[in-house]
């Protein structure tokens, strides 16, 4: 590829990025798209009711919205957002960081040593081949490849300072968070799985019998966890029903017939009827252990949720085995109320690792399917193999600016829109893998993604997309050095293309909500609903955090081979920097807390990049003939994973466990207080096992029901379903009543 085919994409994403960048700054000022723009602000604060005045000031586009989220502190951030939010921060302004220190060395010096590395005339710039650019610019035996050892060494040694400091930093947020948060129902529960049936007592005397026996001392209460009987679903549906009904705003009503929506209508009840409904049902189960409905259930009962009277006592009894079987009275940390994943924890615990398995088997089954797309997409750049594909497109093909927008612009495009289809396959993975949190769902599919990136974007676009070249890899790893060092400077122009569409662009395209902003137009003008502004969305960590993590992958491998990348990172990473802060502060709502634990897997990402990086280099100077810098490569190699095992060791565990002297410290402070009663009295109520719809929202709180993963899931109900839903459990509450 050409310079000039480069600066065409560049000029093309440039563009695209002023113009969304220019609407946002406008529409974000009108009134009808607060909900678009400010989700979490008007969900917390309840603010609705808007003067929609007209202004000449909001036809104008504004940058006050960078200077409000470049100084906002982090702990504002933390507080409003949580302590994720704060670690996906974090690893931006650690990029920044790195990347500018890496263009600084490898635009100034290593960039100007690969342009002069052969005696040749050069010709104009834009017609320059930007093979000149890279290593692969240098000849054999060439002593200027001390320059590229040297500075492969300050990139490596810059990063693992910064690593470690950023290590260091997040460990202690995350010890503050774990001890200066309210106390967490989550850490003085239990889940437990795989309990044994008896036919002489109910389930719940077993689970109740087996816990006071072994762990009296410590013991508090159980909740059973049933699976929801066809009444029980019919009143989950009519609550979601309702919700949606409420929110149609009819126009050709006053205010008045307006109000008269706060009742059903169709069942002539209260708001609160359906959710009055299921808690006497509820408690006349739970109340009445030899019904024979309670009975039933409790023999499909997959699980219970046991509760301690201390910390301690419960993360002791998560961590150690109940039974001599290990498949039996199964024990695990239970998430936090908002976290569950309720529909998993019916999945029997027998199947689990069945389930990875096969979840495991279709993920790398669908990264080998998609090698098909990728190798078009590769085939896109050919200019050749693009007149044998396409003859119709000779014409076409021979104006010199469709050439460079075919060649230069499309691809990256073509591969972008290819990218779509992956997160929510990767989730549904994730789902039936069986979870029982949603976190842990969100991280299982965020590892997924980042492994099908690193995969089929990296090292099958370096490969060229040919299959035979991907098989070699497979057979001969020992060559793997040397191959990706012949085919990685290839391959440079292509993902700075890639840079500017999945990175540029599509910040712009996140801080402007296109699916959100046209979802809202339809909603309000067309379909005339109301504003609800407690329907807001979680931030996708599982599908931005993979992303980031690329880039740096891609900035780290081709820091030394071909660092005309570099610029382009950098300017990403400080537009992403202001673009998620503002998203974050002003769009999304925080689901339920991670606690951090995303920050092992970037850092463990980031040293894998240095090392793939140094495993690259490692094969440039073997076949640049430079064994003493192939010498220093391999001792930086080694003491890079030193590095990576230290951090391992010191911090890591901090992040995937509790210590005792932080628990049994919090247990005695609550205990002394005073508090540990009524903790204890929350505790009963927690943990609500309903589907969506069961109520919530006290004390300004967004309901949990409320906050949605996917846009897309709204747009997809119609009102004819909602009257069957309701005409559909209005009758089954009749026989049921007519039964009884």
């Amino acid at each position: 590829m050409e310079l000039a085919a480069l600066l065409t994409s560049a000029g093309i994403n440039i563009s695209l990025c002023i113009l969304f960048l220019s609407l946002y700054s406008i529409l974000r000022k009108q009134p009808h798209n607060f909900g678009v723009y400010f989700g979490r602000r008007l969900a917390e604060e309840k603010f609705q009711d808007q003067v929609d005045y007209f202004s000449f000031e909001r036809l104008l586009p504004t940058a006050g919205w960078i200077v409000k989220a470049y100084w906002c502190t982090e702990e504002e951030i933390r507080r409003v957002a949580g302590l994720d939010s704060v670690v996906f921060l974090r690893l931006f302004i650690f990029s920044i960081r790195i990347f500018s220190i890496t263009t600084f060395i490898c635009v100034f010096i290593v960039l100007p040593v690969n342009y002069h590395g052969q005696e040749m005339a050069h010709t104009h710039i834009p017609e320059e081949s930007l093979n000149v650019y890279t290593i692969a610019n240098l000849k054999e035996g060439s002593r200027k490849l001390w320059v590229h050892c040297v500075a492969l060494y300050i990139i490596t040694i810059a990063a693992c300072v910064l690593l470690y400091q950023e290590y260091k930093y997040l460990s202690r947020k995350r010890l503050a968070h774990i001890t200066g948060s309210t106390p967490n129902p989550g850490h003085f529960a239990v889940l437990v799985r795989s309990i044994p049936k008896s036919g002489n007592e109910l389930l719940d005397d077993t689970i109740r019998n087996f816990f006071v026996n072994y762990h009296g001392a410590s013991y508090l209460s159980h909740q059973m966890i049933y699976r929801k009987g066809k009444l029980q679903k019919f009143v989950d549906n009519a609550e979601r029903a309702y919700r949606k009904f409420v929110r149609v705003k009819l126009s050709v009503f006053d205010q008045n017939v307006r109000s008269s929506l706060n009742r059903c209508g169709l069942c002539g009840v209260r708001a609160s009827s359906f959710q009055l409904y299921r808690n006497k049902f509820v408690d006349a189960k739970k109340s009445d252990l030899t019904d024979p409905e309670v009975v039933e259930a409790q023999k499909d009962c997959p699980g219970a949720i046991v509760f301690f009277k201390t910390r301690y006592a419960a993360i002791v009894a998560s961590q150690v085995l109940q039974s001599s079987n290990p498949m039996l009275w199964v024990t695990n940390s239970a998430p936090e109320p908002r976290d569950v994943y309720w529909s998993n924890l019916w999945i029997p615990y027998r199947q689990i690792w069945l389930r990875k398995i096969a979840t495991l088997s279709g993920s790398v089954f669908f990264m080998f399917v998609f090698i098909v797309p990728v190798a078009f997409v590769q085939s896109m750049m050919q200019l050749e193999q693009l007149k044998k594909m396409f003859p119709h497109l000779k014409g076409t093909l021979k104006t010199s600016f469709c050439v460079r927008v075919i060649t230069g612009y499309l691809p990256s495009v073509v591969l972008l829109l290819s990218l779509y289809t992956v997160p929510p396959l990767m989730m549904r993975f994730s789902s039936i893998e069986g979870s029982i949190s949603r976190s842990g769902r969100k991280t299982s599919a965020c590892t997924k993604i980042l492994f099908f990136n690193i995969w089929n974007v990296f090292f099958v676009n370096v490969l060229s997309g040919s299959v035979l070249n991907q098989l070699n890899v497979l057979t001969r790893p020992k060559d793997m050095p040397s191959m990706l060092a012949e085919l990685v400077p290839k391959q440079a122009t292509f993902f700075i293309t890639y840079v500017l569409t999945s990175g540029w662009a599509s910040l712009c395209s996140e801080i402007l909500q296109v699916y959100n902003l046209v979802y809202n137009f339809f909603r309000r003008c067309i379909f005339g609903y109301l504003d609800d502004p407690g329907y807001v969305y979680s931030f996708p960590y599982h599908t931005e955090v993979p992303k980031v993590l690329l880039f740096n992958l891609l900035g780290f491998t081709f820091s030394i081979m071909a660092p005309l990348i570099l610029p382009f990172l950098l300017v990403y990473f400080c537009l992403g920097y202001l673009v998620y802060r503002n998203q974050i502060l002003n769009v999304y709502y925080p689901k339920y807390e991670m606690g951090g634990k995303l920050w092992p897997i970037m850092h463990n990402t980031m040293v894998f990049s240095l090392v793939l990086t140094q495993i690259i280099a490692l094969g440039v100077f073997t076949i640049k003939n430079s064994p003493v810098a192939t010498g220093f490569t391999i001792i930086l190699l080694i003491g890079t994973i030193l590095f990576n095992e230290y951090c391992r060791q010191r911090f890591a565990r901090i992040f995937n466990s509790f210590s005792a002297q932080d628990l049994i410290e919090l247990d005695r402070e609550d205990e002394q207080s005073g508090r540990m009663r009524e903790i204890h009295e929350h505790l009963l109520d927690a943990y609500c096992q309903s589907l969506p719809g069961s109520g919530g929202g006290d004390n300004g709180e967004v309901p949990i029901e409320m906050i949605l993963e996917d846009p897309a899931q709204e747009a997809s109900n119609s009102s004819q379903e909602l009257c069957d839903t309701v005409q559909e459990v209005a009758g089954s509450i009749q026989e049921h009543i007519e039964e009884k």
